[in-house]
């Protein structure tokens, strides 16, 4: 009987949350506020239709660490490596914030010390479960912003156990919790050093085993217990479930396999995840609500700016920029769902009144179904706040664009925005090719690493008109926006445009269905990865097949020719190495590098006779960053760059003749 009632509750939260997600995203609003609508509605406070909450909670934290799972397997121990500046520095910073500010509001309520402190610790919690699932929804987990904010959030899951142990402290139950207090931490700090060792050295080779059985189900179960597991092992020590899943997932991260593991967890996830968001909307009391409606408003309005201030200041301490502070600040405005175990703690030991009690539930619910809506008006509110960038100055750690970001002789240049894997690859192209160029890239620390070598970076932030500026945007001949933050980008873009309409603008996006925004708002080339990914892949495939080199290559340019025009739905601009005139369209330009060991050093180009052994033309040489067109008396020296034109099977010849010692005809 109790198993056919479960069923029911959960068939009538599913179906509420299709109609009311349904709308939501009629609406474009966020479906996780749809979710926590839904719980309102079939809720005790609401419409009453559930009959056994205790279940639903229980499916819900299923949901939670499966969330927290899925976002540890796409995070990885090296990007968690990465965000130790903002571990270490901005969540302290944060939660210190907010514990003065509490502290601050309780002097001002004449609260006694220890209830203020206690709302402090309370307050200084967000929702790890909403903030992750908004930002791996809109694919910023991996920008700055995102990375700041999870750093956040791994701090605060960590300081939890902190926070239980100093509860009854707070209550005035003092023998021995000090000494407590520092055991579970010191058993926290063991305990994550054996899962991280044990993710470089045991995790991989149990994998290696379970995968050399080819059973997808025997992959599957392994996946999910060591998901489960770790969270439950992790809980023993009195950290929370949904920390240990998200430690669960890095372990797995390091291997080969954790894209496979996070295919076969997505749709498990996806499910259990609705249970959590509505279980979180089932706690409004809408008779509190009512009972105080000015107090509650005006107690939501200074939570959530209390909190976005202080986590801007914290993002900003830790040497992000404004704008990914401010993006940082929205996302972890709202109250936690692991705040609501801690007031449990509070009212045993009498920091919390019942009364006070159901204020909190309510208000971290308000703060929850906010917070959706503030994260989609997050990077709106960024654009309108880039005039204080001026003020980063002010904040230790950090230098302003004026001081980092000198004038320098550039012209004709390429600006790179971003130092990621494509950054540095289209660096070094450009260095070897000796093609002027510029790095912009916000992170402090990258910046620093590269200070002293041969690559121009510089520090700043691309989304400010001051910084475009100064690499001198107006004179360059080609933007590349190579980072992972889609807003970020289309920011960067627009402004670009509108200071140089004669810039040849090319973007990375990770998605196809940002193609056409980002060509609107004045992208010339918009690289979407998953497209050049599906070219890559038949490429690799017909080498696997000896297929020649130049059928691969005119394959791969007829995907790219056909698919790229109907995503634009329109003509195909010519690739680059083509004749920009469209005259001669069987005609290409291609360069040659020739190498110290290659035959034709020190041999003159009228002796070669490149022309009539190959059908090609020597129509430029470029040799220490200058260029003579038609050079027939000059000598070939290494390193010279010798531009050719003609036919494709007529420049590969010449290539061979030129490159192969072996090559017939040769002087």
């Amino acid at each position: 009987m109790d198993e056919t009632h479960v069923l029911r509750d959960i068939l009538i939260i599913f179906s509420v949350s299709i109609g009311v997600v349904f709308l939501f995203q009629k609406l474009r609003l966020p479906s996780i506020a749809g979710f926590l609508v839904a719980g309102t509605l079939v809720g005790p406070y609401g419409l009453n239709l559930i009959s056994d909450q205790n279940q639903i909670q229980t499916l819900a934290e299923i949901g939670i660490i499966l969330l927290l799972f899925t976002i540890g397997l796409e995070f990885s121990l090296s990007h968690l490596k990465a965000s130790r500046r903002l571990f270490l520095i901005g969540g302290p910073v944060q939660v210190f914030g907010v514990l003065c500010l509490a502290l601050i509001g309780g002097t001002l309520f004449r609260l006694p010390v220890q209830e203020a402190i206690f709302w402090g610790l309370l307050l200084s919690l967000s929702s790890t479960a909403i903030v992750l699932k908004s930002l791996a929804d809109r694919g910023e987990s991996d920008t700055l912003h995102g990375r700041s904010t999870i750093g956040i959030l791994i701090f605060q899951d960590l300081a939890v156990v902190a926070m239980m142990l100093m509860t009854p402290l707070l209550g005035g139950q003092q023998q021995d919790h000090l000494l407590s207090l520092l055991s579970a931490v010191f058993q926290s700090v063991v305990l994550i050093v054996i899962i991280l060792v044990a993710a470089r050295v045991a995790v991989p080779k149990l994998l290696d085993q379970i995968v050399g059985t080819r059973s997808r189900e025997l992959f599957l179960l392994t996946v999910v217990v060591l998901g489960l597991g770790t969270a439950w092992i992790t809980s023993l020590v009195g950290l929370s479930l949904a920390l240990g899943a998200f430690i669960a997932g890095l372990l797995i991260s390091e291997s080969e396999y954790s894209h496979q593991a996070l295919a076969e967890v997505l749709p498990f996830r996806n499910s259990f995840n609705s249970l959590f968001f509505v279980s979180i909307g089932m706690l409004m009391d809408l008779r509190i609500i009512l009972e105080y409606p000015v107090f509650l408003m005006l107690l939501v309005i200074a939570v959530l700016m209390g909190k976005f201030f202080t986590a801007v200041g914290a993002v900003l301490w830790s040497g992000a920029p404004l704008r990914s502070a401010i993006l940082s600040g929205m996302a972890l405005s709202q109250v936690g769902e692991f705040a609501f175990i801690l007031a449990q703690e509070g009212q045993k030991f009498g920091l919390l009144t019942k009364e006070a009690y159901k204020i909190f539930l309510a208000l971290s619910v308000l703060t929850m179904v906010i917070t959706p809506f503030l994260i989609q008006w997050s990077p709106q509110m960024a654009r309108r706040t880039e005039a204080l960038q001026r003020l980063r100055s002010l904040w230790p750690g950090r230098l302003t664009s004026r001081e980092e970001i000198s004038p320098f002789p550039l012209k004709d240049h390429v600006v790179i925005v971003g130092y990621g894997l494509n950054g540095r690859n289209l660096a070094r192209v450009l260095r070897e090719v000796e093609i002027p160029y510029v790095v912009l890239d916000i992170r402090g620390e990258l910046v620093q690493m590269e200070m002293g070598t041969q690559v121009p970076i510089l520090y700043g932030d691309a989304t400010n008109p001051m910084v475009l500026r100064k690499v001198h945007i107006e004179r360059a001949r080609i933007l590349v926006v190579a980072t992972s933050d889609r807003y970020g980008a289309r920011r960067i873009v627009s402004l670009a445009r509108e200071l140089h309409p004669d810039l040849h603008i090319v973007v990375r996006t990770r998605y196809l269905n940002e193609l056409e925004e980002l060509q609107a708002l004045g992208a010339n080339e918009v690289v979407p990865e998953e497209f050049e990914t599906s070219i890559e892949i038949f490429t690799l495939v017909l080498q696997t097949y000896k297929l020649p080199q130049d059928v691969i290559l005119g394959k791969a340019e007829s995907i790219r020719r056909e698919g790229y025009a109907s995503l634009r739905r329109g003509e195909l601009p010519e690739l680059a190495h083509h004749l920009r005139a469209g005259t001669l369209l069987d005609v290409e330009v291609e360069t040659c590098c020739i190498q110290q060991e290659s035959p034709a050093v020190s041999l003159a180009l009228n002796t070669l006779a490149i022309r009539k052994k190959t059908g090609a033309s020597v129509i430029a040489l470029t040799r220490d960053g200058k260029t003579q067109s038609n050079p027939p008396s000059t000598s070939l020296q290494a390193d010279d760059m010798v531009v050719l034109l003609g036919s494709r099977t007529q420049i590969q010849r010449a290539m061979g003749y030129l490159l192969d010692s072996q090559a017939d005809g040769m002087p």
